[in-house]
């Protein structure tokens, strides 16, 4: 039985998971959604010494808690950060890791270092540097208002209800979760791995992915690997309120090894692993 292992982005726990999870279910598999210390139920443990390792420390124990004998590690924005490190922790865990329209975390840097040095919209890296400034107390960041969430959330096909739902729960994020470095070993460099990406809005796609590998980036190369497989999903950065049931069809596919292979000079292609 395939069982997937769901961490979610900035301000959010669990439960933005529900719908999905409940579908990945009915389909058989098994679905844990990992509430980080902080967010979700689970803000009141929050405190100024919260930070990526404590979320790092979160899915470790998530992973050691579970029966199953591998899991298929989700993480959706902010999400990977913790998920790969924990990845890196218990390799022998994990079955694949799948980027949900998330970055690609770099060893030494933390997420603020990365938007800093390689975030091209000047204005949306202004306003994610400027979350240092708005901390309360020095170290929570507020939830973005419904406004907000409306105006810089990429919200595109979230019902008024789900979005509703998005404003009220969202909670203060740590920031010291931002700020602090992520240490990688390399021991989990072989697992294989997949991509979704949200397109709706013009974000990033496969085919855009594919020219970054064409134009010899070296930060993509490793995306060529053939364990690697790409999905597009037309809607925005929150699939799994606005399109909950294509979203865990996806995440079954990815977990079954499918996807588009990418490859220096090539059009990408749709294949099963071998």
């Amino acid at each position: 039985m395939t069982a997937f292992a769901l961490v979610s982005g900035g301000h959010v726990g669990g439960w933005v998971w529900r719908e999905t999870a409940a579908r990945l279910r009915r389909a058989g598999a098994e679905a844990y959604p990992a509430t980080l210390t902080g967010l979700g139920d689970r803000r009141h443990l929050a405190g100024p010494g919260t930070d990526l390792d404590t979320h790092i420390e979160d899915l470790v124990q998530l992973i050691d808690h579970t029966d199953d004998p591998a899991l298929v590690l989700v993480g959706h924005c902010y999400g990977i950060y913790p998920a790969v490190v924990a990845a890196d922790r218990r390799p022998e865990r994990i079955a694949r890791v799948v980027y949900l329209d998330a970055p690609l975390p770099q060893d030494g840097y933390s997420m603020f270092d990365q938007v800093r040095e390689q975030m091209a919209d000047a204005a949306t890296r202004e306003r994610m540097l400027g979350q240092a400034e708005r901390a309360e107390d020095g170290w929570r960041v507020p939830p973005p208002s419904l406004e907000e969430w409306r105006r810089w959330g990429n919200v595109a096909d979230v019902p008024a209800e789900a979005l509703a739902r998005l404003a009220r729960l969202a909670a203060p994020h740590p920031l010291g979760t931002m700020t602090r470095p992520l240490r990688l070993s390399g021991a989990a460099a072989g697992l294989p791995a997949s991509g979704i990406f949200c397109t709706a809005g013009g974000g990033m796609s496969t085919a855009a992915l594919q020219r970054l590998i064409d134009s010899g980036d070296p930060r993509v190369q490793w995306l060529a690997d053939p364990r690697m497989g790409f999905f597009d999903l037309a809607t925005g950065h929150w699939p799994m309120l606005s399109a909950p049931g294509e979203l865990a069809d996806v995440l079954l596919r990815a977990a079954a090894g499918e996807g588009q292979r990418l490859s220096a000079g090539a059009t990408p292609r749709s294949v099963q692993d071998r």
